[in-house]
């Protein structure tokens, strides 16, 4: 049975987690990041905004009540089904549910040819390509960043104790944080037996190019963000 790594943040990670089980893996958490939240203020949303958008289900869970209670009465565009669920969780009245892919929101809404202002709620660390294409579309973009993303440090007993005493087939990496935090800990004297054959399934190039030093034949990138397709990754190469 192959051994995973699972990085993400929780609650994400345990989700992760119980799929990879189901698929016959064998998953081990080890998050190297965390998701906290940013004291993001009502006042921060634009008055002439007329919809709320959202590419992340931490986005509207680490909002604050009060940008909640003023933006909760516009229609609220998100990405996936996952946050479209959080959005109405948080109180928006109005959720629609996008197609999974941020750019693919993002010509959504500029298909609608809104009258105002996009409140973007979303984190500290993100990918451009959301805000990039509106703009684009000449429709206006308030970001409201309400959560960072921080990386997580452990001891070497720590990830011993958590790995077992067994050696990592595959790590899956979410953020270019974690891949960092990665290659720090494949480094250390104490951890290099444990990752000395492991590949690394990555969810962008860009994540993956944070893996500096790592043999390129033993990291993989998705077709796609999404998780979907790096598990898709990880079951062609089983």
């Amino acid at each position: 049975m192959l051994r995973v790594l699972v990085t993400r943040p929780k609650p994400g990670a345990s989700r992760t987690a119980q799929r990879l089980e189901e698929m016959g893996f064998q998953p081990i958490l080890l998050p190297l990041t965390e998701t906290v939240a940013l004291p993001a203020k009502a006042s921060e949303a634009r008055k002439d905004a007329m919809a709320v958008a959202a590419t992340s289900a931490n986005a509207v869970r680490h909002a604050s009540r009060e940008l909640i209670a003023a933006l909760a009465a516009l229609p609220c565009h998100a990405v996936g089904k996952r946050t479209a669920e959080a959005a109405r969780k948080a109180g928006f009245v109005s959720v629609s549910e996008g197609p999974g892919d941020a750019v693919a929101l993002a010509d959504a809404i500029a298909g609608g040819s809104p009258a105002g202002t996009i409140v973007y709620l979303c984190g500290r660390v993100r990918f451009p390509a959301f805000e990039q294409r509106l703009s684009a579309a000449d429709i206006p973009v308030r970001a409201v960043e309400t959560y960072d993303t921080v990386a997580l440090d452990y001891s070497d007993a720590d990830v011993v104790a958590r790995l077992s005493g067994g050696p990592v087939d595959a790590v899956l990496l979410y953020s270019a944080k974690a891949a960092l935090a990665m290659q720090v800990l494949i480094r250390r004297p104490a951890l290099g037996d444990h990752f000395e054959k492991t590949r690394f399934f990555a969810l962008s190039g860009r994540i993956a190019a944070a893996l500096d030093g790592v043999a390129p034949e033993r990291v993989r990138v998705a077709g796609e963000p999404q998780e979907d397709a790096l598990i898709g990754l990880l079951l062609a190469g089983r």
